[in-house]
């Protein structure tokens, strides 16, 4: 039995020499010192030794197991470090080497256009107000003083999800819901999506962008608008900017303007910007109509206000001189990049 003991010694000796991972150490000592390993089998073998012989092997088999377990640990720490070498020298990081470019994002020019607005707007006392772009008929028409039938809602057709509910045609219906529950004074702005049935080209889309405002308040008048309108003009477009208003007409507003500004490339002197006429359509804006006042239970009588609105891609398109819309929408990288 000395002799089987050495043995086992000697070979699990030679064997861990040659073990180079952690699951072929794993199978060594288990083959050695597990419940059926060559080392469990002679201790168990012990019982058939002469009193005289138990202790002397009994010590023996002692000796090899605690010597080999002392190596299968030794075997295993060096294993780990060399793992950790390894790991160490594979994902070695020459910090000296360039790095890898990373690219920049920017805002989108329409996004650039809206926020330029609304910084502008809010400059003047104005709030943001936000709503639903999937709105009810009576917040897009009807308490706009656009009753069903009126013709008003053909050149605003939308997208319908039943006959009560639809796709908001226009920002207009988050002041609907302000005066609702806000008493004057109100002064707020309303940028966002909207959507109408019409035709993709190079002036139109079904999905577009808008930014609407009003002013409720004791004693707005047209003056009031024009003064507004005039100041947003020139931090716009320009100090030179002017502007004029033309005679329209609009359900929620009474009286009611198209407003144009002086093109800011020459001067009103006539170029491709401005078509040779020397102005530039931007807005339609009004005096607030009473039937709208009157649908929000606040009393013409005792205040009045002005609202005005204009798409956004619009006011990009001057600016930029962009002469199709289509670009705004067809992500390419190459065009939005010059803005």
């Amino acid at each position: 039995m000395r002799d089987l003991l050495n043995k086992i010694k000697t070979d699990v000796t030679e064997r861990l020499a040659a073990v180079s991972s952690e699951d072929e150490l794993e199978k060594l000592r288990v083959e050695t010192l597990g419940k059926k390993g060559t080392l469990t089998q002679v201790l168990r073998g012990m019982g058939a030794l002469s009193s005289e012989e138990r202790p002397v092997i009994g010590q023996l088999a002692n000796d090899i197991r605690s010597y080999i377990e002392k190596e299968m640990a030794n075997k295993k720490e060096a294993l780990a470090k060399s793992a950790l070498e390894n790991k160490l020298r594979a994902e070695k990081i020459d910090v000296t080497a360039p790095g890898t470019t990373v690219r920049v994002g920017k805002r989108h020019p329409i996004d650039q256009v809206e926020q330029t607005l609304c910084d502008i707007f809010t400059s003047m006392g104005f709030e943001i107000a936000e709503g639903p772009e999937v709105e009810y008929d009576t917040y897009n028409f009807q308490k706009l003083n656009i009753p069903e039938n009126h013709p008003a809602r053909d050149t605003q057709d939308t997208f319908y999800i039943n006959e009560r509910i639809l796709l908001r045609s226009q920002t207009s219906p988050v002041q609907v819901r302000v005066m609702e529950k806000q008493r004057p004074p109100i002064r707020i702005i309303s940028p966002g999506r909207v959507y109408r049935s019409d035709a993709v080209d190079a002036t139109h889309s079904p999905v577009f962008h808008q930014l609407e405002g009003l002013v409720v308040d004791k004693g707005i008048t047209m003056s009031d608008l024009k003064g507004m309108l005039t100041a947003f003009a020139k931090q716009m477009f320009g100090e030179n900017t002017k502007i004029r208003f033309r005679p329209h007409h609009f359900p929620f507003t009474e009286p009611s303007a198209e407003v144009d500004v002086s093109c800011f490339v020459c001067g009103g002197k006539g170029c491709r910007v401005c078509k040779n006429e020397g102005w530039i359509e931007i807005l339609g804006s009004g005096m607030v109509h009473p039937n709208v006042l009157r649908g929000c239970d606040i009393d013409p009588k005792i205040y009045s206000g002005f609202a005005f609105g204009m798409g956004i891609e619009r006011i990009v398109m001057i600016k930029y001189a962009i002469d199709d819309m289509r670009l705004l929408y067809e992500n390419d990288l190459r065009f939005l990049e010059q803005f």
